[in-house]
């Protein structure tokens, strides 16, 4: 058979502070679709076209001292997704500093958001009928995880961080993502455990890996100071009662090498 080639994806963990925590933002990926149905995941997809191309347009996309065209449509494709799945916009009017307003934010979603989702528009038409330009430097660098190699379809995701903007209200598109929920990574991992939530691989150990951090502007520091080390976990053997143990790079800094992991391994 044939070994599927990954395709280039981003997902973004909003992160905010509150009285019980450190949280993450999260959506409920509807049962019907057949990547990770069900799961309580992050917001995130796969860099599309227009993405491409908008990264490679200056009054869109800064570009950085030493511009690379791959990094930046993740970047693009992580502040997409993060609008069409969370109706939280991390752009700028052209030519100014602050992030746009909240009562700014909901008119254009009011005017665009849907179309987007539904194909109608594409993100580049909804920036110039609005003027703006993308914040990628807002986005810190996390974690990269490559779907095994044995695997139907394939992703090669890169993880990012950033503070979610205090006045946007994040909530979920009721169509790829039927639920959304802020909550601390102890919560969510509590939850796979008592069957309230459904967490892939990735994600559990994304959750487990944050929950280290008891407040957003600490976690953002720690992944500025972190070296991002890829992550395509290789399958070791399944014990007796066909729980599979998978390596990791033990430079990944997950806390180990190899899990028994009875979870989906989905990337």
């Amino acid at each position: 058979m044939t070994e599927a080639v990954p395709r280039p994806a981003a997902t973004v963990l909003l992160l905010r502070d509150s009285p019980a925590g450190l949280q993450v933002f999260m959506v409920v990926r509807h049962d019907a679709i057949d990547f990770a149905g069900g799961a309580l995941v992050f917001p995130g997809g796969r860099v599309d076209d227009d993405d491409h191309l908008l990264a490679g347009r200056a009054d869109v996309y800064a570009p950085a001292e030493n511009p690379d065209s791959v990094a930046s449509s993740l970047r693009v494709a992580a502040i997409r997704e993060t609008f069409e799945e969370c109706g939280v916009l991390l752009a700028r009017t052209r030519g100014a500093a602050p992030l746009i307003p909240a009562a700014r934010l909901l008119d254009i979603e009011r005017a665009h958001r849907e179309k987007l989702c539904t194909g109608k528009i594409g993100f580049g038409a909804v920036l110039d009928a609005e003027n703006l330009s993308l914040a990628p430097d807002l986005l810190v660098p996390y974690a990269h995880w490559i779907t095994p190699r044995h695997q139907r379809k394939r992703y090669d995701t890169h993880f990012f961080l950033t503070a979610a903007p205090p006045d946007q209200v994040a909530a979920h598109d009721g169509s790829e993502s039927v639920d959304s929920i802020w909550i601390t990574p102890h919560e969510a991992l509590a939850g796979q455990e008592t069957g309230r939530f459904k967490l892939v691989f990735p994600t559990f150990l994304n959750l487990r890996k944050l929950g280290r951090h008891t407040t957003a502007p600490a976690a953002l520091a720690a992944a500025r100071q972190a070296s991002v080390v890829t992550v395509m976990p290789e399958l070791m053997h399944k014990d007796e009662n066909g729980v599979r143990h998978l390596r990791l790079p033990i430079e990944a800094d997950y806390g180990g090498e190899v899990f028994a992991v009875d979870l989906p391994s989905t990337s």
